[in-house]
């Protein structure tokens, strides 16, 4: 099957990008699609990539946002993710904010799809960014000192790919 190249451009608020199909919740940000991501629907399209900085923390319904998103991708898609670190200042000021992530936060959509009642496709982590806050850069410490110290790392940049899964933990 030929990609459609199309890119999605989740939670596009006020960052409309021309290039993109833009989707928001709110009608009143100019978005070419209005759709809640974190309720059931029906997919009549797909994507190449989906583009989410700064939206996966507003939805309450995660899972459901989650595999609508891996069926809104074509195989081999790429989701481009962008959240708050859990122990950043950023995770937790904005009361829109339902909950922050870390860097075990991926496992049930990658490794633990089954746990999820996902078939036929699951994500696959390709890449994991930690973002340090200033405070962060000067710290002289190994990586996984510098994950556990509040306000060290503000924030996460994760891939995700689209990638067949079959069950086989399951006997028929």
């Amino acid at each position: 099957m030929q990609s459609s190249g199309l890119t999605l451009n989740l939670g596009s608020g006020k960052d409309y990008k021309p290039d993109c199909v833009n989707a928001d919740i709110r009608a009143d940000v100019g978005a070419d699609w209005v759709v809640d991501i974190g309720a059931p629907m029906q997919i009549d399209r797909q994507f190449a990539k989906i583009m989410a900085f700064d939206v996966l923390e507003h939805i309450p319904n995660l899972v459901q946002a989650m595999t609508n998103c891996r069926d809104l991708l074509e195989m081999g898609g790429e989701m481009h993710i962008h959240v708050p670190y859990d122990l950043s200042h950023g995770a937790w000021q904005d009361p829109t904010h339902v909950r922050a992530f870390n860097e075990k936060s991926w496992v049930y959509y990658c490794e633990w799809a089954w746990y999820l009642g996902w078939k036929g496709s699951k994500f696959e982590m390709t890449h994991l960014e930690m973002r340090l806050s200033a405070y962060g850069q000067h710290l002289e410490l190994p990586q996984n000192e510098i994950l556990r110290l509040p306000r060290a790392v503000d924030s996460m940049y994760v891939i995700l790919k689209k990638v067949p899964y079959e069950d086989t933990s399951v006997a028929a």
